[in-house]
């Protein structure tokens, strides 16, 4: 985003709204105000690193109706939206609605992230490869399909658990330790009240960020 010089899109000195309060908003922070047309920055609720680049807000990232009043009070020219929950929310959507230029996906597409049972799903249907899986609400049931499958195996919380939801058992019986934490101990909460249990796979790992506006894509 940065380097912009559309003055129809990025505008000399204006605001930027930056929602979230860990590294990565501070990074986005950091990187968006460097830009030559000196963007004011905003971050809310922030973190004291964000504190140094620009002013920090006192709405949490899930105070929906508090970011939208201050987005229609101090009419920033974009809002970059980094956590899931948020965006699971429905605020881009809410800002959308209201004119304002955001960054992060809907609340239909955020669902990728907010439901893993649905993620797979949509893979499936796309054609997408990956691990075969199966989701359960029922502790018995799961723990008979651990047993059937055996170990390793992965255990995951189907919805937004910080980042904790996920356990790569070695064994049966460490799986199964999942499952009744999470299905039966309420270790996720909600998010937790059904599992995702997916077969183990050996290889690198990679995240790939694309960024779309329905008819380009950059990597």
């Amino acid at each position: 985003m940065a380097g912009i010089k559309d003055e129809s899109v990025w505008e000399l000195n204006m605001k930027i709204l930056v929602v979230g309060n860990g590294g990565r908003e501070h990074a986005l922070a950091w990187k968006l105000g460097n830009d030559s047309t000196e963007p004011e920055i905003f971050c809310t609720p922030g973190n004291a690193g964000t504190a140094a680049l620009g002013t920090n807000l006192s709405y949490g990232a899930t105070d929906l109706d508090g970011i939208r009043q201050w987005c229609l009070d101090n009419q920033p020219g974009l809002v970059v939206i980094g956590p899931e929950a948020p965006l699971c929310a429905g605020l881009a959507d809410i800002l959308e609605a209201e004119g304002f230029r955001v960054f992060g996906p809907n609340q239909a597409a955020a669902e990728l992230e907010g439901s893993k049972q649905f993620a797979k799903e949509v893979m499936k249907a796309a054609g997408v490869p990956t691990s075969a899986y199966e989701t359960f609400t029922d502790p018995d049931a799961a723990c008979e399909y651990v047993r059937e499958r055996g170990a390793p195996i992965v255990i995951k919380a189907d919805g937004l658990a910080a980042g904790k939801g996920v356990t790569v058992a070695e064994t049966v019986e460490q799986a199964e330790s999942a499952i009744r934490d999470a299905l039966e101990g309420n270790a996720f909460g909600d998010a937790g009240n059904r599992v995702v249990i997916e077969d183990f796979l050996v290889g690198e790992e990679a995240s790939i960020l694309a960024l779309i506006d329905g008819e380009n894509v950059v990597m």
